[in-house]
């Protein structure tokens, strides 16, 4: 009878040599995949830090341009200051007060700058940004007497962007620039009738007379309208006051000066709005005396961005439910 005690090592059947090599084996690869497994980890670890360390510099390169507000080499020697007003003038815009106004005081106060030259590129907006400006400049050239001021008019200038240019010494635009419309004006839509075909009831609950005065979804009373426009003509008053106080006796005696109207440069030199014809260069370099032009426009930082971009966003929508918003253009 086979004894299978009896067979000879390696044979076929034999269950001791072969196990021991297989498990040899199996403990060869697993070393070999756990070395790989750590050498992968320590390659991932390190460009894990290579790429922080890359962000990192880049971030500091970052705030080192910010801090030095990407000077110019003209900053460090005399030069005309710039600011850029572009756009609709308005709370939370590139063109509101606070933005214009702390480009400007850092353009004044810098004591390399010679001159200050306002560009505006503007159709208006609101008359209490554009008024915050206007004033902001009377007191800049008040405090600084010897540093002139100067508005240079791009494509347009006109309502809330001439309210905010009469405060500038003298005012130069193009032949073909867009001048005036000295007027406030209030929007907004009626939609009655339409409700009236399609079935639409309003409901609106309302604590006060005249909480839901000139409502678009309900018919338009007439002494509403009335304090609607009195209050329109305190606007326009104060305007008109602005631009008389600015302008002086280089307004010509024209009944529609304060109607309205909007004139070409050519136009406005002739009725006084404007002094004379320019641009930003002619004007540093010939009236302020020095060409080399250093650009002092704000421009707010990622972060102060996203912050002010929120807070549009919030007030939009409460306008939007309160109703709509009083403009000069």
């Amino acid at each position: 009878m086979f004894n299978r005690n009896n067979q000879k090592p390696g044979l076929p059947g034999s269950p001791a040599e072969p196990t021991t090599a297989s498990n040899s084996q199996t403990d060869a690869i697993l070393q070999e995949l756990a070395v790989d497994y750590m050498h992968d980890k320590k390659i991932k670890r390190r460009w894990k830090i290579a790429l922080f360390a890359l962000f990192g510099i880049y971030l500091i390169g970052i705030m080192v341009v910010a801090a030095s507000g990407n000077k110019p080499a003209a900053y460090g020697k005399p030069h005309t200051a710039l600011v850029e007003l572009s756009g609709v003038i308005g709370f939370g815009t590139d063109a509101s007060a606070e933005l214009i106004n702390r480009s400007l005081r850092k353009a004044f106060e810098s004591k390399n700058s010679k001159g200050v030259i306002l560009q505006i590129n503007s159709p208006g907006g609101s008359p209490v940004q554009s008024a915050d400006i206007n004033s902001e400049i009377t007191r800049l050239r008040s405090e600084y007497p010897d540093k002139p001021m100067h508005v240079v008019m791009s494509d347009v200038a006109a309502s809330g962007g001439y309210f905010v240019a009469v405060a500038a010494d003298n005012i130069y635009a193009n032949r073909s620039s867009i001048v005036g419309s000295i007027g406030v004006r209030m929007d907004s839509f009626g939609f009655v009738d339409a409700m009236k075909k399609y079935g639409v009831e309003r409901r609106s609950i309302t604590a006060g007379k005249n909480k839901s005065i000139l409502d678009p979804f309900l018919p338009v009373q007439a002494e509403q309208v009335a304090h609607a426009k009195q209050m329109l003509g305190q606007v326009h008053q104060h305007f008109i006051e602005v631009v008389q106080e600015g302008r002086g006796d280089r307004l010509a005696d024209d009944p529609d000066l304060f109607s309205g109207l909007f004139w070409s440069g050519e136009e406005a030199k002739t009725l006084g709005l404007i002094d004379e014809f320019g641009s930003v260069s002619s004007v540093a370099r010939e009236v302020i005396g020095h060409k080399e032009v250093v650009n002092y426009t704000f421009q707010p930082s990622f972060f102060e961005q996203i912050s002010r971009d929120f807070g549009i966003a919030v007030g939009t929508g409460i306008a939007n439910v309160l109703g709509g918003q009083l403009r000069i253009n």
